[in-house]
């Protein structure tokens, strides 16, 4: 049987690991913690971001445990490309907390395009039928030997066409 060694956010499009078997599942999920997992999105976001590249440090609260603190949470990100109305960039969590790509994003003034819980729609003028994030990378050392494997996944149509649309 197939598992999943890590999620993505229901709307996002991309790359997921899954193991072949709970023991490889399990070691897997360990690589990802111990964050040997890089893991590359592409992510819209409103605006023009500056600078053209950056750590956001800023604690993230997990919305399921509200009496928790907030923990640690730090993404890169690198402009790609800029847009009338939004910035193409690629991003990296080094951490790994539930939304924290979106909750960022929306944290430095920047959210995503089309987010709709950590902003609000009607405050931009761009829409999109999903949270325009796509999990485009994933590098892991394999299980096996160590060595370094790499799969990725090209630009989805939705997010290609909206790129095509919106010069």
């Amino acid at each position: 049987h197939l598992h999943p060694a890590h999620r993505l956010d229901r709307n996002t499009s991309g790359v997921i690991l899954f193991a072949k078997g709970k023991n490889n599942q399990h070691k897997l999920m360990a690589l990802f913690k111990e964050r040997r997992v890089k893991k590359d999105y592409i992510a819209f976001v409103h605006g023009h971001i500056h600078p053209a590249k950056g750590d956001i440090r800023v604690p993230i609260k997990d919305r399921y445990k509200p009496s928790a603190p907030a923990v640690d949470a730090l993404t890169r990100y690198r402009v790609v490309d800029h847009h009338k109305d939004f910035t193409v960039v690629d991003v990296q969590p080094v951490t790994g907390r539930t939304n924290q790509i979106r909750i960022h994003f929306s944290k430095v003034g920047h959210p995503l395009v089309g987010e709709d819980q950590y902003a609000f729609r009607k405050d931009f003028v761009l829409r999109f039928r999903r949270t325009a994030l796509h999990a485009a990378r994933l590098e892991w050392p394999l299980l096996s030997t160590g060595k370094m494997q790499v799969v990725a996944s090209p630009l989805p149509r939705d997010m290609a066409e909206f790129l095509e649309n919106n010069p």
